[in-house]
Formats: structure tokens, sequence, C-alpha cells
């Protein structure tokens, strides 16, 4: 019987083994593979972040979120204008007069029957009371923009002694309720607190 050895031949077709990529069970193929598309989604992300940062709220836009108000100085029957978000906001101390001609005024006469308070449930009604804070029923701030076409209306003025839009004549009372004229909405209040007896928070 002869010794001799035969070499092995792959059949046609069949794939070449490489000794290197046995028992690894990752091909460099597949390692090219996986190391390009890592490369592609880094790419991808450093290309798409400016886009999605710009979109942030920038340091002014922040430094508006929120505005303090020192109230310490005014007297009843005054008003002062605080810029909050770009918006003139009025802070007025009502007087007892202008707080209970308010107060008495039936809900079924007024225009809009919501309140437009952001610190209550949006259906809360117009009452005086949902148009101010507890405790603070004196102070009335608002958002002192028309909600007809966005004039400022004047304040103490018109037939309600509260403000008065001469663009287009829309009147409202000393709660800043739409009372005649073409606005279709009490102008807004915004969300805001007191964080002591002299200093409001609006925002």
């Amino acid at each position: 019987m002869s010794d001799t050895t035969h070499p092995i031949t792959a059949a046609p077709g069949a794939k070449r083994i490489d000794p290197h990529e046995v028992g690894t069970g990752v091909t460099r193929r597949d390692f090219l593979v996986i190391a390009t598309g890592a490369f592609a989604a880094v790419g991808v992300a450093g290309t798409l972040w400016p886009f999605i940062d710009q979109m942030n709220p920038d340091a002014a836009a922040l430094a508006l979120a929120s505005t303090e108000v020192d109230v310490s100085s005014i007297e009843p029957g005054q008003s002062i204008i605080a810029v909050w978000q770009g918006k003139p906001v009025a802070v007025r101390y009502r007087t007892e007069e202008e707080m209970k001609a308010a107060q008495q005024v039936p809900l079924d006469e007024l225009k809009d029957p919501n309140a437009r308070n952001a610190n209550l449930d949006s259906n809360a009604p117009a009452t005086d009371e949902n148009r101010t804070r507890p405790g603070k029923e004196e102070w009335l701030v608002m958002v002192q923009v028309c909600t007809h076409l966005g004039c400022v209306p004047l304040g103490q003025q018109g037939d309600f002694g509260g403000w008065f839009c001469p663009c287009h004549g829309s009147q409202y009372d000393t709660a800043g309720r739409i009372r005649r004229g073409p606005a279709p909405e009490n102008m807004a209040i915004p969300p805001y607190t007191f964080t002591n007896d002299t200093t409001l928070r609006i925002g």
C-alpha cells in the first residue's frame, strides 16, 4: 500500500477559507462595513447638530422667560407697564371703586365669558376674582394688547373706566374684560405670582 498523500482541492464554486478569518466570528469585510457605518453616523450627526441647536432658545429669549417687577412704589389708582416676552404688561393697583365696578357686572353682560387667565383652567368664568390672584385682588396684571388687531389700548379711558383702543373702538372694563367694540376676547392674564409683598414675577 502506497503512503502517497493527495492534495485536497475545493469543489467548484466553494468559498475559499482564509486562515486569518477562522475562529474570529467577524470578517474583515464585516469590520469595514461596521466602521464605515459608524463614521457615517458621526458625520451625519455633526452635520445636523448646528440645525438642531439653532432651534433652542437663545440667552436673550431665556432672559425674557420671566420678569420681576418691584411694585412697592405704586399707589392705588396707579399703573406701570412692564415688558414680558416683548409684550407690554399693565400692572395696576386698582382702587376700591374700580374693584367694586368690576365685581358688580353680571356675567351674562360680558362679551367674552372666559377669564383668559393663564393661572387658571381655560374654562374659568370671567369674574373679577378670576382675573386676579386670591388675596391680591387689588392688583390687575394683564397683557395690555387689544385682542382685535394687537393694538395697545389706552388705560383708564372709555365708557367703563378701564382701557380704550382708539384704533377701532374696543372698550374694556376695570378688570380688562371686553365690553364694547370689535375685540373678541378679554385681554390676557399672563402667568404670574407674588414672590413677596412688593415683588411680582411674571412668567
